[in-house]
């Protein structure tokens, strides 16, 4: 016969200090595992929602990022006789050549330095990016120093709102416009025009070549033709695969997260082990009066361990909820470790991450009620009774 829940509810009631010291420290462990998981989905989701199935990406064979990489300008050439390309509005090959820098720029509140993309691009480049929109301004000029950052980047960086002036390169380079590339590795960028940027920093070629191609199965064709072609020398794959690689970046920030929250969860298990040790102390009696009823040492052993489990997820819930509502959607940055520059990216907590959550607190309990629930279980009946 098992024993109500009702009851082990009612208790928890009984012994408002303790239990509300408990539910306030497995709160505590779920909040920092939520949050600094948030921080891995938040990066993978950045790096996820780059690029396009439909564009295929070329870089030097043996590079392993853009910023490794290059293109010379005859092969470009080349790639725009290509079959298989799709065609712009203006009926030319959408094939973009494209410029990657590295300039130190310092953040807008802070004036720590930090590592950002510079993205050269030709004309094609923008209509190749069709979820890329300007939120402000208007796009950057050819042969003119000026540039196009993303809003993100406006607000943690100096100089990168509309109207402002950034100098590198030699240049001083005016911001025209902000863009919002929905919540992609592209909202760490600095936009401009490829062939100001290669001539600001001595480049003749370019880093990447960026193909927009009629269809799956077009992709496919191209793909094999250049992988072949021994002028070329080029690897090539998706751009939504190249970015899908650099989720790699957030898997310490993961690690790190797991092993704070297993550090944190001991001390949050000893605190529930403490409540239920104290619990089944002040319930002596009422443990007796319950195995005389009839209801078993296992039945005692599951309401106990039951109530301490209800106690941590209550705490779960509530670091949960505190996490979803409090840091959820904040802008932050980190290194990405494959092009040795800032990612920005956003806090992300999911339902799945909430869940999990909870289900981590749910183990908390359990691991710190199992050993007072398995006293309560083996107290004999009269010796239970006898106690005052």
């Amino acid at each position: 016969m098992a024993i109500p829940l009702k009851y082990n509810w009612r208790n928890l009631f009984v012994r408002k200090g303790s239990t509300a010291m408990t539910v306030l420290g497995v709160a505590a462990v779920v909040f920092v595992f939520v949050m600094v998981l948030s921080l891995a989905v938040g990066l993978e989701s950045a790096f996820q929602a780059s690029g396009s199935p439909d564009n295929l990406l070329l870089l030097r064979q043996g590079a392993q990022s853009e910023t490794q990489s290059a293109v010379a300008r005859d092969q470009f050439s080349i790639l725009q006789t290509l079959p298989g390309i799709a065609k712009g509005k203006d009926g030319k090959p959408l094939v973009s050549g494209e410029s990657i820098v590295l300039i130190n720029h310092p953040r807008r509140e802070t004036g720590q330095k930090s590592n950002v993309i510079v993205r050269g691009l030709t004309p094609a480049g923008l209509e190749i990016r069709p979820g890329v929109n300007l939120s402000g301004g208007r796009w950057f000029g050819q042969g003119v120093s000026e540039i196009a950052t993303s809003t993100r980047m406006a607000r943690r960086f100096q100089n990168c709102a509309v109207g402002e002036k950034i100098k590198f390169g030699g240049r001083e380079w005016t911001v025209t416009g902000n863009f919002d590339a929905g919540s992609s590795a592209f909202d760490s960028e600095i936009w401009a025009d490829a062939e100001d940027l290669m001539a600001a920093f001595n480049r003749r070629g370019y880093s990447s070549a960026l193909i927009r191609t009629e269809s799956a199965s077009a992709a496919a064709a191209l793909t094999s033709r250049i992988s072949g072609d021994t002028r070329l020398n080029f690897k090539v794959q998706t751009e939504k695969a190249y970015y899908a690689e650099q989720t790699k970046t957030g898997e310490p920030i993961r690690i790190m997260g797991i092993f704070i929250a297993v550090i944190m969860a001991v001390g949050a298990a000893f605190g529930a082990a403490n409540t239920m040790y104290a619990a089944v102390a002040a319930r002596i009696r009422e443990i007796g009066t319950l195995r005389a009823l009839g209801f078993s040492r296992f039945a005692i052993l599951l309401a106990f361990l039951l109530e301490s489990m209800i106690l941590s997820a209550l705490g779960g819930i509530i670091g949960a909820l505190l996490a979803r509502f409090s840091i959820d959607g904040i802008s932050t940055g980190t290194a990405n470790w494959v092009t040795f520059s800032e990612i920005a990216f956003a806090f992300r907590v999911t339902p799945g991450l909430m869940m999990l959550g909870i289900g981590f607190s749910v183990i908390i309990g359990a691991l710190g009620g199992l050993l007072p629930a398995a006293g309560a279980a083996r107290r004999p009946i009269v010796a239970a009774l006898r106690e005052v």
